[in-house]
């Protein structure tokens, strides 16, 4: 089994990109033990740049979806193309033609609307490849099954243009054979395609490979995934936070037919599990709130080491471990953590109601806590939390009435990891001092 994974450099590599070359990248880890190709079909010169190449190649190893052959480009392949052309146009598989629009809509008001246009040989002008007299092109779809389109409604299909070059569906099915491809694995809209690649293969005299559409992905509400329901590409994944293990356990198990009580594998799992022929035919939905729940589940099986290595490159901070050891419980994403923490190292923020509400209004709380603390003839965890909770019970108040003056006094926000870890984190003299400071503020 040969399978390839072939994007279009024209911008960042989406999601539903992704899908497609891991559901090719399983295959080839899994118990078929494919080859997987990576093929780079690069034939739009604006837009096929050097930084959309790289973005993909990122976004794949950044993944974890090392590709056996390639990177290829298309446009290396130009004079195998011109070569499978000429083949097709002395075998008389092609022919070259003028007729444009105004031409094809002319045929079709004289033969119906649905006939597909014929054209007649001439001596230059684009070529298009003959649909042959036969009543369908069809194919067994490994996961929607048998597909068929009837050639008497398939104009014949332009392969190349009037100066000569190949036009995607030619370029394709000539790559895809010279590459030896057994299997084309990819999203649904490339459904239409499938026939004018098969006459392709077909005129060649060339063996045609299985075909497996997958589903296209939607939003929670329903409709096509986009920007509007979060993050787009795979780098947007990156940049927000997740996992790469995380980000391949979700997206494999969209529209894979896996039970629906088992989510949590390893990419190893995922391989030896994932059959072409148990992908659902319906969208599958990508649901970025789930994806969160399978990140912080993945953040907290790593241990406490791997999670701050992880977190200093992506914060580019060192010397994280002691917040990380008190964060890890309340953050799904590695972004997550500096809003939660970063105050340890950077010092408090300043949220005006915040202040107002827990300190300015009543500073004797705060001013309370800050004696009883620095009382304390050890500072460890063990004490400070004794200390704060026999205040709060001798003084009738409810633990947030103590514990959130402080908080805000330390980060200058009502959300921080725990009390009691913060204060052993930050350790006396800074703890204290933060609180001096915003009793002075508070005047």
């Amino acid at each position: 089994m040969r399978v390839r994974f072939a994007p279009s450099p024209t911008g960042a590599l989406h999601i539903g990109g992704a899908r497609a070359a891991l559901y090719n990248w399983l295959l080839a880890q899994g118990p078929e033990h494919a080859t997987f190709v990576l093929r780079i079909e690069d034939t739009d010169p604006e837009r096929s740049t050097k930084e959309n190449v790289e973005q993909i190649l990122d976004a794949l190893r950044w993944l974890g979806l090392n590709w056996d052959e390639g990177p290829i480009f298309q446009t290396n392949n130009t004079a195998r193309h011109q070569e499978a052309l000429a083949q097709l146009l002395a075998s008389g598989h092609a022919y070259h033609s003028t007729a444009g629009k105004a031409e094809v809509d002319a045929y079709k008001a004289e033969h119906g609307a649905s006939a597909g246009f014929r054209g007649t040989p001439e001596a230059s002008g684009a070529v298009r490849l003959r649909v042959p007299d036969k009543p369908a092109t069809s194919f067994d779809d490994a996961v929607r099954g048998e597909i068929s389109t009837p050639n008497a409604s398939m104009d014949d299909p332009v392969i190349a243009r009037g100066d000569g070059s190949v036009l995607y569906n030619f370029a394709v099915a000539v790559d895809d054979l010279d590459a030896q491809i057994t299997h084309v694995v990819r999203g649904e809209d490339h459904i239409s395609n499938t026939p004018k690649q098969l006459l392709v293969f077909e005129a060649l005299g060339a063996p045609q490979p299985r075909y497996a559409h997958l589903p296209l992905l939607h939003g929670p509400d329903g409709k096509k995934l986009s920007k509007r329901h979060g993050a787009a590409s795979v780098q947007e994944l990156r940049d927000a936070g997740y996992l790469p293990e995380a980000v391949i356990n979700y997206i494999a198990l969209l529209g894979a037919g896996f039970a629906p009580d088992e989510e949590l594998f390893s990419a190893a799992e995922l391989a030896a599990r994932f059959k072409l022929e148990s992908v659902s035919k319906s969208p599958a939905v990508f649901d970025e709130k789930k994806l969160r729940n399978f990140n912080g589940q993945y953040l907290r099986a790593l241990s406490s080491e791997e999670l701050t290595r992880r977190l200093e490159a992506f914060t580019g901070h060192p010397n994280l471990a002691p917040a990380v050891e008190i964060s890890r419980e309340k953050i799904q994403t590695l972004r997550d953590f500096w809003p939660l923490a970063g105050f340890i190292y950077d010092g408090a923020g300043h949220d005006p109601k915040a202040f107002d509400k827990w300190i300015a209004k009543d500073p004797a709380r705060l001013a309370s806590a800050r004696e009883t603390l620095a009382e304390l003839p050890e500072w460890n965890l063990t004490t400070i939390e004794a200390a704060l909770t026999a205040l709060v019970e001798g003084s009738g108040a409810k633990p947030g009435q103590v514990y959130q003056p402080i908080r805000v006094a330390l980060s200058g926000t009502t959300v921080s990891p725990g009390i009691f870890e913060t204060l052993n984190v930050l350790g006396r003299e800074e703890s204290l001092k933060r609180m001096d400071q915003a009793l002075d503020r508070a005047g």
